[in-house]
């Protein structure tokens, strides 16, 4: 879908994408959005905590975002699908959490934790010797990155009833967490082919019990889980990224229009902060069909999050515009730890570095330079 093109000039730094704003109960400073982006950081050995000084030093550079999404972190050891990422499960990972909020914000930022379960997307090697859990036994045709190498994944198991209700509660005690943790509020990872996305789409879900078959039998889980963290932490605090088109881990949908036009709408209801929409494919083209963004715009009465290749001009037409509300940047967060003062300033972007996405060190994470450090 086309957006309008803001036209860039010298007032270009005091467009709306640079103003203030509220999101739900969190006020922000501006409305560019850093993206959650896995980097495999954590420290694995002592159980996924968060909090070295290299994490602090990587959310604390990125601090000029209006609002942070930190990358995702698991609310249970069978939920990690990649090697070294952050939980919110344990009292040592809330611990872990704590400087980095604290950072984000004395350097005036705000940062919610996106939680997340993958489900059928991971591999034993990384829960411990575990199974993989999902609705149903459907195997993603995708592959999981482990310490013994890439692997293909494995059957899942189908989740039993009582299981289902044990992860809705999961996600109500990573909320829970995640305010003790410091954060202003959470995102659910609902998006890619994780474990919200599995009983959303047909593709994976083929249940005949209350959680499958139908539309509404389908975005039970999803609204299960929204309404236990909402009970928990508010409303105004909670967020939802979804990917209606995109095809991420091997997961697809009859008729997403319908499916995720019902979903937007009950999310309406709830009066939830935010939905953090991927534009089209993720990390890949936006024409994908199959639903209409612009409905969802609105239909949606907080606030809108978009996301998916979007570059300087394209996030100043889509906030001018109405389309957005604000604009998530995942990629160029990665190589821009200044990445609003370079919008704003219409200046060159450092070029990130695929190499080091997922490496454990500090190149490719704390080392690209700030405007002033290029200079």
């Amino acid at each position: 879908m086309s957006v309008s093109v803001f036209p860039v000039g010298v007032d270009a730094e005091h467009h709306k994408l640079f103003q203030p704003a509220r999101i739900g109960d969190i006020e922000v400073a501006n409305r560019v959005v850093m993206a959650p982006l896995t980097r495999s950081r954590a420290d694995e050995p002592r159980g996924d905590v968060p909090g070295s000084a290299m994490n602090i030093d990587y959310y604390r550079q990125r601090s000029n975002a209006g609002l942070i999404i930190s990358e995702g972190t698991q609310v249970s050891p069978v939920g990690k699908g990649y090697m070294a990422t952050p939980g919110i499960y344990s009292e040592e990972q809330v611990e872990g959490w704590k400087p980095i909020t604290r950072a984000v914000h004395e350097a005036g930022s705000k940062i919610v934790a996106q939680i997340w379960h993958v489900g059928r997307v991971t591999h034993p090697n990384l829960t411990g010797g575990v199974q993989p859990v999902a609705p149903s036994a459907v195997t993603a045709n995708a592959i999981a990155y482990t310490r013994a190498g890439k692997v293909a994944l494995p059957e899942p198991r189908a989740l039993a009833l009582e299981e289902i209700a044990q992860i809705v509660d999961e996600y109500r005690r990573g909320a829970a967490n995640a305010i003790r943790a410091g954060f202003d509020g959470i995102e659910l990872h609902g998006a890619n082919g994780y474990l919200i996305d599995q009983f959303l789409r047909d593709g994976a879900n083929q249940r005949n019990d209350a959680y499958g078959g139908s539309i509404e039998n389908r975005c039970r889980f999803a609204l299960e889980v929204v309404d236990a963290v909402v009970a928990e932490i508010g409303a105004g605090r909670v967020g939802i990224r979804l990917s209606p088109v995109t095809p991420a881990n091997d997961l697809s949908d009859s008729n997403p229009q319908a499916l995720f036009g019902y979903l937007v709408e009950q999310l309406n209801l709830r009066d939830i902060a935010f939905i953090h929409f991927i534009e089209g494919a993720t990390g890949g083209a936006r024409d994908v069909p199959g639903f209409d963004f612009a409905w969802a715009r609105k239909a949606f009465n907080g606030t809108y999050i978009a996301n998916n290749g979007y570059d300087r001009e394209m996030a100043l037409g889509a906030v001018k515009s109405g389309h957005a509300d604000a604009v998530a940047f995942g990629r160029l967060y990665i190589a821009n730890p200044d990445l609003v003062q370079r919008l704003q300033r219409n200046a060159p972007l450092n070029v990130p570095n695929p190499q080091t996405f997922y490496t454990h060190g500090e190149e490719g994470y704390t080392d690209y330079p700030a405007l002033e450090q290029a200079a």
